[in-house]
């Protein structure tokens, strides 16, 4: 039975259900996976299961839970380090808990609301990052830095949630990838070519064509009426 550096020391018949329902649900989502399924994976009886969670829904919401409780507290410290916008680190909170990783990515795609308020926590983290860093480029509470956080969230959490299909081309196992300089190094380099091609004739161009497209979309946008 696979222990985990979030779970406690002395895995009790609690965590190890809650464990194992993390993964039958990162394989299965929670339409797939089956109290049977859980209970056979952590060695317990479908009884105990249902002693301790209740049903189904009641094993999703513990482990929904516990997803967002490892994140926030993650989270604060990459804040408190100043390091949100490093996808390395980023890298790294992901490297630590690879089965919340799993679940994660899995109720990404089911619509998890556990999916959504990490991802709100990473992009308010990076808000913030961004408006200490670069205050006259991302003003607090602008539309510019919200929405910069917002992408740069994606790009970097989608990093760790494609981490299989990145180590398939680089030659990798997975758990060698996310943890790899070659991630942190592509990330790098696509960041300075973006920056020089910004620069750019063609990047400025683009740059204002962007901007036109989303003043004449804010002056076409019906007016409320009082």
């Amino acid at each position: 039975m696979p222990t985990h550096q979030y779970s406690e020391s002395d895995l009790s018949a609690r965590a190890r259900i809650r464990d194992a329902a993390l993964e039958q649900f990162a394989l299965h989502g929670v339409t797939g996976a089956t109290m049977r399924g859980i209970a056979q994976a952590a060695g317990v009886s479908v009884g105990l299961v249902q002693h301790h969670f209740g049903t189904k829904d009641g094993l999703r919401l513990a482990c929904d839970e516990l997803v967002v409780e490892v994140f926030r507290r993650r989270v604060l410290h990459l804040a408190k380090e100043g390091q949100l916008a490093d996808a390395d680190a980023l890298g790294e909170l992901f490297d630590e808990s690879p089965l919340l990783l799993r679940y994660l990515a899995r109720a990404a795609l089911d619509g998890s609301s556990a999916a959504d308020e990490v991802f709100d926590q990473l992009a308010d983290g990076t808000q913030d990052f961004l408006t200490a860093t670069w205050p006259d480029r991302f003003p607090a509470g602008s539309d510019d830095a919200r929405d910069t956080a917002t992408v740069m969230t994606a790009m970097h959490s989608g990093i760790a949630l494609l981490i299989s299909q990145i180590a398939r081309r680089f030659g990798q196992e997975p758990e060698e990838a996310i943890g790899s300089a070659r991630v942190a190094m592509g990330v790098v380099n696509l960041y300075a070519a973006m920056g020089e091609f910004s620069a750019s004739a063609t990047g400025k161009d683009i740059r204002s064509a962007v901007e036109n497209r989303g003043a004449d979309h804010r002056s076409t946008e019906p007016k409320e009426t009082p």
